[in-house]
């Protein structure tokens, strides 16, 4: 069994999701594993990562509206020192992942055909993030 490590930089433009399906592949192929699995981390507690509907963007605009009214912004938060988005955003990232392990098949991911992976940042401003790839197989 062979593993490969890759860290991925990624700068968001603030509140928003941002497609890495493709440079996530990309890692993928130049690890060489045929069929396997990827590990995918945030290493970061103010954003998110998910797997979700690549096709239509109102499933991503009714997704960062319903968290906007589940987990509004706002003055009454005790831990505000970042800023009024910093809380919501640790809020929003409890609710839905840090990391993802999707299956590698003919050195792909094996992604359903509306499906790609998103960094979902939740705070206003752009951010570098960082993501850490792990990939195990043959």
């Amino acid at each position: 069994m062979q593993q490969f490590q890759r860290i991925l930089r990624v700068q968001t433009p603030g509140q928003s999701l941002s497609d890495v399906t493709r440079q996530v592949d990309k890692v993928v192929r130049d690890s060489n594993i045929q069929t396997g699995l990827c590990t995918v981390f945030l290493r970061h507690t103010s954003a998110s990562l998910i797997i979700q509907e690549n096709a239509d963007p109102d499933v991503l605009k009714d997704l960062e509206r319903y968290f906007a009214k589940l987990v509004p912004e706002g003055p009454h938060y005790i831990h505000d020192a970042e800023g009024p988005d910093d809380m919501p955003a640790h809020i929003r990232t409890a609710l839905t992942h840090t990391s993802e392990n999707i299956p590698i098949s003919q050195g792909r991911l094996v992604l359903g055909t509306w499906q790609g992976l998103y960094i979902w940042e939740h705070r206003q401003r752009s951010h570098s993030r960082e993501l850490a790839i792990h990939i195990m197989g043959d």
